[in-house]
C-alpha cells in the first residue's frame, strides 16, 4: 500500500509542476506550496504504514501548515478574492468557536471516539477556505477540484479512524486526484489573475466579531485557571497565536489600503495641479509621466505613451475599444508574456464625453500593478483629456481674436494677405483679397483651392503641404470667371503656437507680360529659347 501513496503523490506533484509550466499563472508560490503539501501528505501516508506514526504526525502536521499558507496566497489581495476581509473575519470566528467546542464539549484526550479532532477542525478550516474560493467564482473548475480534494480530505479523516476500510482510504485518494487535476485545468490561472481591489466599507459587526474572536482565547484561559488546572495550554496558545496572526493580517490589510488610497489621492492631486498649469501638449505629457512614476512603482511599467488623437494609436496597432462597451480601459497583448498594455481612452470625467479627436493614454508594464491602479490611471486619463482642451480652446480663442484684431486694425491696407489652416481651409483673409477677387466677404470654410485656378492647384496644394518657405505663382479666379495672376509668397508657421497655418502674401502681376521675368537671371538663362517662348505664348494665351 506504501507503493500506491508514493505513486499518487508523485503523480499529484507532478501534475501540478506541470500545470503551472504550461499555464503559467500570475502567481506561482501557492501552486508550489501546494505541491509541497501533496508531497508532505504522501510522505505522512508512507509513514503511516510502516507504524512511524511520529514522523506521520509530523508530516500531516507540515502539510497542514503549507496548505493553509497556499490558500492564504490564493485569498491574497488582487487575485481571485479581491477582499479577503470578510474570510479572515470568518476564519477568527471559527477558530474560536472550535476553541470553545474543543475546550468545554470534545476535553483534553482531544478524541471524538476513534477521530481525531484536531484533524477534523483542520479540515473545516481548509474545506471553509475552498468554499470562500469556489463563492468568489463558480465557474472556475480549479477552485471546484480545489473544493473536492478539501471534502475529501475532511471524509477521510472521519471515516477512515471509524471503518478503516478501502472505501474510507479511497477518500484520500479523491484529494490526491482532485489537488492534481485541479493544476492541469486551464482555469487554474484565474485563480492568481490579478484583479481590481474593491474593498468594503468597514461595518460594525464585522469589528465586534473579529474583537470577540481574538479575546476568547484570553477568556477560556481564565475559565481554566478559575477551575484549578489548566489542561488545554496547547491548544489554547496555538488557537491565540492563529487568531492573532488572522487578527494582524486584518489590520495589516486595512492599513495597506488606506496607504494605497492616501498615495492615489496625492499623486492625482499633484497630476491636478501641473496639468492646470500645463500651457501646452508636451507639458501635459510630462505631466502625465510624472504622474504613472508617483502612481505606480517605477519598475512596474516599461512604456508610457499620451496618444493625443485616433490617428496615432491607429498608427501603433493598437486594438480599439471592444464594440458596445462603455468601459474606461480596455487591455491589449504586450511583448512580454508577464506583461499586458492598458489603453484608457481620453474622456472628459466626471461626464464620459470622449474627445473629437480621441487619443487614449498607454501603459505597457506588468498587469498586477496595473490592474491595482487601474481606475487612478483612467481619473488621470480624464484630467489630461481636459487640460488638453482647455489648451485647444485656449489656442482657438487666441487666433479668434487675434482674426479680430487684424480685421479691426488694417481694414484699408493694401498688402493681400491670409492665413491658411494646415487642411488648405483660409482662416483669416485681409480686406485687400476680397477686393482682389471681387468679392464682399469669402464664404464660411473657404479652401484655398475654391480661390485657385484648376490647371494651377495641384501645383500650389505641393508646395504649401511641403515643409519650408517658398514662393509659387498661380492664377486666382473671380466669382464671373476672370483670373488674376499674383506671386505667391508663403510662411510656415505650422510649428508656431499661435499661429498654427501658413502666412501668405500675395502681389498682384497681371499686367506683366510673364510672371518668369521676376525670376533671378540665373535661372532665366539656364532655359533654353524654346521653353521661354512656350512658356509666355502659353501665358498670353491663358491671361
Amino acid at each position: 500500500m506504501a507503493a500506491e501513496w508514493i505513486l499518487l503523490g508523485a503523480g499529484s506533484v507532478a501534475a501540478i509542476l506541470t500545470g503551472i509550466y504550461r499555464y503559467r499563472p500570475a502567481r506561482k508560490a501557492p501552486w508550489f506550496l501546494l505541491a509541497g503539501a501533496v508531497a508532505a501528505l504522501a510522505a505522512g501516508d508512507v509513514c503511516y504504514e510502516h507504524r512511524r506514526m511520529d514522523l506521520a504526525d509530523a508530516c500531516y502536521l507540515l502539510m497542514f501548515g503549507l496548505v493553509v499558507l497556499s490558500l492564504l496566497q490564493f485569498t491574497r489581495g488582487g487575485a481571485l478574492l479581491v477582499d479577503r476581509a470578510r474570510l479572515i473575519d470568518l476564519l477568527a470566528v471559527t477558530c474560536s468557536s472550535l476553541l470553545v467546542i474543543w475546550v468545554f464539549v470534545i476535553g483534553s484526550g482531544g478524541q471524538l471516539g476513534a477521530v481525531n479532532a484536531a484533524d477534523v477542525i483542520g479540515g473545516l478550516l481548509l474545506l471553509g477556505v475552498a468554499i470562500r474560493l469556489v463563492v468568489a467564482d463558480r465557474r472556475n473548475m480549479a477552485a471546484l477540484l480545489l473544493l473536492a480534494g478539501a471534502v475529501g480530505l475532511l471524509a477521510g479523516d472521519i471515516a477512515f479512524p471509524l471503518t478503516r476500510t478501502l472505501a474510507a482510504e479511497s477518500a484520500y485518494v479523491v484529494l490526491y486526484l482532485a489537488w492534481g487535476l485541479s493544476a492541469l485545468h486551464p482555469s487554474m490561472a484565474r485563480l492568481t489573475e490579478p484583479r481590481a481591489p474593491q474593498p468594503e466599507p468597514g461595518r460594525f459587526r464585522w469589528s465586534v466579531l473579529l474583537a470577540a474572536s481574538a479575546a476568547t482565547p484570553p477568556v477560556v484561559l481564565l475559565i481554566e485557571a478559575l477551575s484549578g488546572t489548566i489542561r488545554d495550554g496547547l491548544v489554547i496558545a496555538v488557537t491565540t497565536a492563529v487568531t492573532m496572526a488572522l487578527t494582524i493580517t486584518r489590520l495589516a490589510d486595512v492599513i495597506h489600503q488606506h496607504s494605497q488610497a492616501l498615495t492615489r489621492e496625492h499623486g492625482l492631486r499633484t497630476a491636478n495641479t501641473a496639468l492646470v498649469a500645463a500651457a501646452d501638449a508636451p507639458a501635459v505629457e510630462t505631466a502625465v509621466r510624472a504622474a504613472v512614476d508617483r502612481l505606480l512603482p517605477s519598475h512596474a511599467v516599461r512604456r508610457v505613451m499620451l496618444a493625443t488623437d485616433d490617428g496615432r494609436l491607429a498608427s501603433l496597432g493598437l486594438p480599439p475599444a471592444p464594440p458596445g462597451s462603455e468601459s474606461r480601459s480596455w487591455w491589449a497583448q504586450a511583448d512580454e508574456p508577464e506583461e499586458r498594455t492598458l489603453i484608457c481612452p481620453l474622456r472628459l470625467e466626471p461626464l464620459a464625453v470622449a474627445r473629437p479627436s480621441g487619443g487614449a493614454l498607454i501603459l505597457t508594464g506588468r498587469k498586477d500593478a496595473l490592474v491595482a491602479g487601474r481606475d487612478a490611471l483612467e481619473v488621470l486619463a480624464g484630467e489630461a483629456a481636459l487640460a488638453l482642451d482647455r489648451i485647444t480652446l485656449v489656442e482657438a480663442i487666441g487666433r479668434r481674436d487675434s482674426d479680430i484684431y487684424l480685421r479691426t486694425v488694417i481694414p484699408n491696407t493694401a498688402e493681400i494677405m491670409a492665413v491658411i489652416d494646415s487642411d488648405q481651409r483660409v482662416r483669416y483673409a485681409s480686406p485687400a483679397l476680397r477686393r482682389l477677387l471681387d468679392a464682399d466677404e469669402l464664404p464660411p470654410l473657404t479652401a484655398l483651392d475654391d480661390l485657385v485656378h484648376p490647371d494651377d492647384r495641384a501645383r500650389v496644394r505641393r508646395a504649401l503641404t511641403a515643409e519650408g518657405d517658398g514662393t509659387v505663382f498661380c492664377a486666382l479666379r473671380r466669382p464671373d470667371h476672370t483670373q488674376v495672376l499674383v506671386e505667391m509668397t508663403y510662411r510656415d508657421l505650422r510649428e508656431d503656437r499661435l499661429v498654427q497655418g501658413l502666412v501668405v502674401t500675395m502681389l498682384d502681376i497681371t499686367d506683366r507680360h510673364d510672371p518668369f521675368e521676376r525670376r533671378p537671371l540665373a535661372d532665366q538663362a539656364s532655359d533654353q529659347p524654346a521653353q521661354v517662348n512656350r512658356r509666355s505664348a502659353q501665358h498670353k494665351f491663358r491671361y
